[in-house]
């Protein structure tokens, strides 16, 4: 006894709702997982302002002021800014026949980030790597 011979067969289909259960608790675990970094992050030391001591002045440092108005002095010389290159030719002039000279940033508070930089642009191209930054004792 054949009862189905009056229906016809349902067509197949796949049930797509565990599937996308699945997917959705799979995507939730990937996403409280997975770590993030910054790879554009760049980890600095300051040196706080009351950590700060009188270091004595060492033979081989090259003083570098930075007014609020952004003129420069090397080693107690004012020097106009004109270009990049100039202030790395006198940069290179102050530590002639030192030996792995430091430069010894001191820039206002008011002054700009841009006058820093071209300092350190300026000690990049005179071929000097090492540089500091003083900071003044809290009162």
């Amino acid at each position: 006894m054949n009862f189905q011979r009056g229906r016809g067969r349902e067509p197949l289909e796949i049930n797509l709702v565990p599937l996308i259960d699945v997917m959705m608790v799979i995507i939730i675990f990937l996403m409280i997982t997975t770590t993030y970094s910054r790879y554009t992050e760049l980890q600095i030391n300051l040196p706080s302002a009351a950590e700060a001591e009188k270091q004595p002045e060492r033979a081989n440092e090259i003083s570098v002021l930075v007014n609020a108005q952004g003129q420069y002095v090397v080693n107690r010389r004012p020097v106009p800014f004109r270009s990049v290159d100039e202030l790395a030719e006198e940069l290179r002039r102050a530590a002639s026949g030192a030996k792995q000279p430091m430069v010894v940033i001191s820039a206002d508070a008011n002054a700009t980030h841009q006058a820093v930089i071209r300092v350190m642009e300026a000690a990049r191209l005179a071929g000097l790597s090492q540089i500091t930054f003083t900071t003044q004792a809290a009162k």
